[in-house]
């Protein structure tokens, strides 16, 4: 979700004004995600290199995380969203992650779309935390190297209970991935779109779900 920062900057508005723009447009595509019938999203909503950012805008940014995730509740819970997050939750503010866990608590037994918020996430960082945690069980002989495979390292990423992403959307016309899933993305479809994330709703959304349908994926055959 790019695009925040310029969107603001064009309008001459204050960087907090762009996050508080993209949050609606969160609200738009998690409704327009259910309504087509899609069961995963994942939104990329805080990395851990945005830890670097000025101190003002990361502490804007995790009460407009909290307030959403309070916010929220009724509109999720009237679509049957259930939620979840995958990073390192433990280096987010107390409160904000005392309002993720009652949220997660309040939409646990919806079964429509499971959104994912990645939240002090890096795909790096995942990859490392999932080598160390396979270091860690061969050095206590609970797993022997040879054992290691693909399917072994999936189930030690954050996203372990869920399927590696179909389509991948990129807001705000970068060309790079930005550390995102980059083991689960091997196979996934990109769609790039110059649309800032603060104007990213329904129709764009749809219209990079065509796209998807016009793709022939192979992965890796003829």
């Amino acid at each position: 979700m790019d695009g925040n920062g310029r969107w603001a900057k064009q309008r001459r508005l204050p960087r907090v004004e762009g996050h508080r723009h993209g949050v609606e447009s969160v609200r738009a595509v998690v409704r327009a995600a259910g309504e087509a019938g899609v069961k995963y999203l994942t939104l990329y909503a805080f990395s851990v290199e945005n830890w670097n950012r000025p101190k003002d805008e990361v502490d804007t940014l995790m009460k407009y995380l909290a307030r959403f995730l309070k916010g929220e509740i009724g509109e999720l819970n009237r679509n049957n969203v259930r939620l979840d997050a995958i990073g390192q939750i433990y280096r987010l503010p107390e409160f904000v992650q005392q309002q993720l866990a009652k949220t997660k608590a309040a939409l646990a037994k919806n079964n429509g779309l499971t959104l994912i918020l990645a939240l002090s996430y890096g795909g790096r960082t995942e990859i490392v935390d999932a080598a160390r945690s396979m270091a860690q069980k061969a050095k206590d002989g609970r797993l022997e190297p040879a054992e290691i495979n693909e399917q072994l390292v999936s189930q030690h990423l954050y996203t372990c209970h869920y399927p590696d992403p179909d389509l991948l959307i990129r807001t705000s016309g970068e060309m790079r991935i930005s550390n995102f899933l980059l083991w689960q993305i091997s196979y996934a479809e990109l769609v790039v779109t110059p649309t800032l994330w603060p104007d990213f709703r329904k129709p764009q959304f749809f219209e990079a779900l065509e796209e998807y349908t016009r793709r022939h994926r192979r992965f890796g055959l003829v």
